[in-house]
């Protein structure tokens, strides 16, 4: 243990560190649940899983994090025997790095989809944390707008499948290379010296991203000579002139009434660019093809300021955005915002194996994603705990468990009391904290006539520590006395009757 100034010994504090938390049985069974949903719908469109390290080495991962000010560029990092190495920061680059070193024995185009923990060195603050779950799916090799176009539906099939109703969020799409358009319009892109200004260009990037958070106000600041929060902090920004500003909130505010209006109002800002009008042709592919397929602009619309703030995209990009109000901290209601996004990102290959790989996907926020599912109401109820066999005579333990593993051999989850077993109210108090549907009560009596008791703990939940002793619990009502023989289809006869 570490020591204090005087030489004390000192205890390790029971917290977890800044910006990570504990996930609890519930919680993670809730989560499992919901990954099924999703992941079913990927492997129904013909993706398969993929598994890859926590760890990549940081010249795999690239910088691409929009976090720059923070240590080793935003992302967890260490040298180990003169390598540096570190936490993966989302699940697409140990992607690119899986298609290069596979390249020759993977089917093109490569469909995946993966889940997982990732990790990013980011400021913590409230409900924004340091590890938190997404969960992807790429496609690698297909060049067309029909892959960006299959992600969109499936990313709806997704969110629906999870839970969200159709009509309680929106899939907005956008694309780079109409931004980038925009960039050169404005004076802050050369397609012929690409690198030129670039630092300016990461500014403008983050900035459209935080939009739906700072506002157009919030936005422009950032454009020009930077913004100072609530708390003091200041943000440097682009140093954009008026009239370079006033080109890129135009390229913001474009969306009109539909998507032909919008794509006619990109179509105007991008002018003679090359890319830029490369990058409308491909949003209106997009949206034919989605329309075709049913998705209409009730699910997926063409919203130009989305633009994602990773720095690997390099056309399409989208974003998922729940439409439903919820109620914050200050009991003011506010709409929950985006829960997934992703895009087109064909350089990203390229870096390992020196030619072009097209490829594109999409990331669902998990965390992010059960959180607005708890905050609406819409999580599913969570299940209940294992029936609790208690234990009234100790010697006795090898039948109680005898009981359990039958309950189990049933397909019905189920436990033996551990814990002391003098109070009996001790162990009422465990099945009730642990969400037990069923209490299995056999003493001497029970034994010797061939019975066990059952507690349908359902039926309404009391106090534990009003029950002093066996008799009292005997005497309650939704107590049933069964044979012993019966155990196991009793036992399922409740379980149906609560739904469990």
């Amino acid at each position: 243990m570490a020591k204090d100034r005087a030489g004390r010994t000192r205890r390790p504090r029971a917290e977890a560190p800044r910006g990570f938390r504990d996930w609890f049985g519930a919680e993670v069974t809730a989560r499992d649940a919901m990954l099924r949903r999703i992941t079913e719908v990927y492997h129904r469109y013909g993706f398969d899983a993929l598994e890859t390290p926590a760890i990549e080495t940081v010249e795999a991962l690239g910088k691409f994090l929009p976090d720059v000010d923070r240590p080793n560029e935003g992302v967890f990092a260490w040298q180990d025997e003169g390598e540096w190495i570190a936490l993966r920061y989302d699940l697409t680059a140990p992607l690119a790095r899986v298609a290069a070193q596979y390249r020759n024995e993977l089917p093109f185009p490569y469909r995946r989809y993966a889940t997982g923990p990732v990790w990013r060195n980011e400021k913590p603050g409230p409900g924004r944390f340091r590890q938190f779950w997404q969960c992807d799916a790429d496609t690698v090799g297909a060049p067309g707008p029909a892959a960006d176009a299959e992600i969109c539906a499936m990313l709806c099939d997704a969110l629906e499948a999870a839970g969200i109703r159709r009509g309680d969020y929106v899939v907005r799409i956008n694309s780079r290379r109409v931004l980038n358009g925009v960039l050169e319009v404005a004076g802050l892109l050369d397609p012929r010296d690409p690198d030129r200004r670039a630092a300016e260009r990461g500014i403008v990037l983050r900035a459209i991203d935080k939009l739906d958070r700072l506002g157009e106000a919030g936005v422009r600041a950032l454009l020009g000579e930077g913004r100072r929060d609530e708390s003091g902090d200041f943000t440097r920004g682009a140093g954009l002139g008026p009239a370079q500003a006033d080109i890129v909130m135009g390229f913001l505010c474009a969306r009109g009434r539909d998507g032909a209006a919008t794509l006619a109002a990109l179509g105007g800002l991008v002018g003679s660019s090359a890319t830029g009008r490369q990058g409308v042709d491909e949003l209106e592919q997009i949206a034919g093809q989605l329309a075709a397929l049913g998705y209409g602009a009730d699910r997926i619309v063409i919203d130009p300021s989305v633009v994602r703030g990773l720095g690997y995209y390099t056309g399409p990009v989208y974003e998922a955005e729940l439409t439903f109000e919820i109620t914050d901290e200050s009991g003011r209601p506010r709409q929950f915002g985006s829960v997934a996004g992703g895009g087109r990102y064909d350089d990203l290959v390229k870096r390992f194996t020196g030619q072009e790989v097209p490829a594109t996907g999409v990331s669902i926020g998990v965390d992010r994603l059960m959180a607005a599912l708890a905050a609406s109401g819409r999580a599913a109820p969570p299940e209940p705990g294992p029936v609790v066999v208690t234990v009234m005579d100790r010697d006795r333990m090898a039948d109680y468990a005898a009981m359990a593993a039958e309950l189990r051999a049933a397909g019905i989850r189920a436990e033996v009391y551990l814990g002391n077993p003098r109070n009996f109210g001790n162990q009422l108090k465990y099945a009730d904290r642990r969400g037990s549907p069923v209490a299995v009560i056999e003493g001497a009596d029970e034994r010797a006539r061939g019975v066990v008791q059952l507690k349908d703990l359902g039926l309404g939940k009391r106090l534990a520590a009003e029950i002093a002793s066996h008799e009292d619990w005997r005497a309650q009502p939704a107590q049933t006395e069964v044979p012993r023989a019966g155990l196991v289809a009793a036992v399922r006869r409740i379980l149906d009757r609560a739904g469990g």
